[in-house]
């Protein structure tokens, strides 16, 4: 499996360095800002979206679950790292490095981690608006192993921990919804919710 990883990640990034055009909008896409921004706004707007409490909750409620997702999946990520390591690509092959060079494992990716994590809880709450950020999240792993910083494998880990972490943190919620319930009004008094 990892030689069929291996020979994926060579063939994708080989594309690297043929394309100007395509390897500046790879490189953007896999920055640290571009979709990791952009799912931050998105998210902010849906907390002050919906036109009555009950969807603004609900909306509100599933962007608490992508928030405990997100810390889930990168917590669980960290742990594992502390037993497993595995080296990023530019440093085992010969690769287009298009990005600096990271020093923590490449295996699961972090990055994967918190898009889909960010997809699969607004896919609890908002189905049309998932499907284009699932798109998005799919490009950024990808991107990440066109630009050199990851095996295929560890946006395909990355995604499965993000995603995973999504029904643990919407049962921790759900637990706590009556608090969080009752933050929210007290936030809606303050204007901030």
């Amino acid at each position: 499996m990892r030689e069929l990883d291996e020979v994926i990640f060579l063939w994708v990034n080989g594309w690297a360095g043929k394309f100007t055009a395509l390897d500046e909008v790879m490189r953007l896409i896999a920055s640290d800002y571009l979709v990791p921004v952009t799912l931050a706004l998105i998210l902010f707007a849906l907390w002050f979206a919906g036109t009555d409490l009950e969807t603004r909750e609900r909306y509100q409620i599933g962007i608490l679950v992508a928030v405990f997702a997100v810390a889930l999946a990168n917590s669980s990520i960290e742990v594992l790292n502390n037993f497993y390591f595995r080296d990023r690509p530019f440093l085992n092959h010969e690769v287009e490095l298009l990005f600096y060079r990271p020093t923590d494992s490449s295996f699961p990716s972090n990055s994967a981690a918190a898009a889909f994590a960010i997809t699969g809880s607004v896919g609890l709450f908002h189905r049309r608006l998932a499907i284009v950020i699932v798109s998005l999240a799919a490009l950024y792993a990808f991107s990440r192993v066109y630009v050199g910083v990851h095996y295929p494998l560890d946006v395909l880990g990355g995604a499965v921990f993000g995603l995973v972490a999504v029904p643990i943190a919407a049962v921790v919620v759900g637990v706590m919804r009556p608090v969080l319930l009752l933050s929210l009004r007290w936030m809606r008094l303050m204007l901030v919710a």
